[in-house]
This record gives structure tokens, sequence and C-alpha cells, in this order.
């Protein structure tokens, strides 16, 4: 499995909604995106989905999600042994996010059993991989501005506690027209200051 991290989310407008992906246009280009809940999108609707792209030999598929939360925790599931991106959209189908990150660190293998494709190995494999490391916060993960949301992640991964990056979240959406790496100079700043 090759991960690229090519594109983060695409905004446009929904012009199918199937069974198995969604298509957005963007440009005048229409993506076609695998999505573990086509219908929670509505043809005609302008929205933002976020996006992982999954290459496989010669084999490019692109994944499309409601939220940060379900694009991040798709990529923990990925992750595990054995566990593909069909697995992991069945999952995301299936359940609600809170409930399958609550299953995997109480280590709830017959939770993760109801899902399709999911035995008792996989859900065993599941929990040994991920046990402990779905932590995200869902305040953070949750906010509907890509740029907010996009800059949240940067200061998580620049050691930033969540209480840290929640006391700027008010200073970004104030500046929001500003570009991300303005709002992140701006957030480094507030948070070099110490207040917080």
């Amino acid at each position: 499995m090759v991960v690229i991290y090519l594109f983060n989310y695409i905004k446009g407008k929904i012009t199918i909604v199937n069974g198995d992906y969604i298509v957005i246009e963007n440009n005048s280009i229409g993506f076609q995106l695998k999505t573990a809940n086509p219908f929670l999108f509505n043809v005609g609707e302008d929205t933002i989905v976020y996006t992982y792209l999954h290459v496989r030999e010669e084999i490019f598929e692109l994944y499309g999600f409601k939220t940060i939360e379900e694009k991040q925790l798709f990529l923990q599931l990925i992750s595990v042994k054995g566990l593909g991106p069909k697995g992991a959209l069945a999952i995301l189908a299936s359940g609600k996010i809170a409930e399958v990150i609550e299953a995997i660190n109480q280590g709830n293998t017959k939770f993760l059993q109801t899902f399709p494709g999911i035995g008792v190995k996989a859900s065993q494999q599941i929990i040994l991989d991920l046990h402990g490391k779905l932590n995200f916060d869902q305040s953070l993960s949750n906010n509907t501005h890509p740029k907010i949301a996009n800059i949240c992640e940067a200061l998580k991964s620049l050691g930033y506690k969540s209480n840290e990056i929640k006391s700027v979240i008010p200073l970004l959406e104030k500046n929001i027209t500003s570009s991300e790496s303005d709002l992140i100079k701006l957030a480094l700043k507030r948070l070099n200051q110490g207040v917080y």
C-alpha cells in the first residue's frame, strides 16, 4: 500500500450520488469519490469533501469523507494489518465514529465483529494495532472550516495541546480571510505569548 497525501479536500458541487460513490465538481472537473455513506450527500449541494488518494499497483482510488474525523479514523483503520479501504469503509458506513473509537479503546471485539467482513481475527488485529491510539480531539476535528481544521492539525503536529489550540480558534475565525500560512503565523505568535 502506498499512502499519498495529494488532495486534502475538494470544495464544489455534488453532481452525482451513487450507491458506491459521489461525484463533486470543482472548476469544471468531476471528481469521483468512493465514500462510506454516499446518500449523506445531496445532488446540487455545495460542500467540502475531505479526501484521500489510495494507490495500489496501477489502481488509483479517491476516497471522500464528510468530516476530518471520519477521514482520520479511515486512515487509522487502513493502517491495520490485513484491513484495506473496503473493510474500513464498511466500518465507517455501519457504525457511529464515537462508538467505533470507544469499542477499540475498550477492546470490544464483539462490537467490531458486527461489521461486514470483520471476523474474530480482524477484530483482534484492529484492537492490537489501534488500542489507545485513537485520541484525536473531536471538537477540533469537527471544525467545519477547512482552513481552521488544517491549521489545528498543523499545530497538533508541532506539539501544541488541545486546550492551547482551542484558545486561538476565535482569533483564526476573526481573520479567516487571511491565507493559511498567515493564519499559522498568527496562531504561533499568540501561542508563543503564552496567552491561552
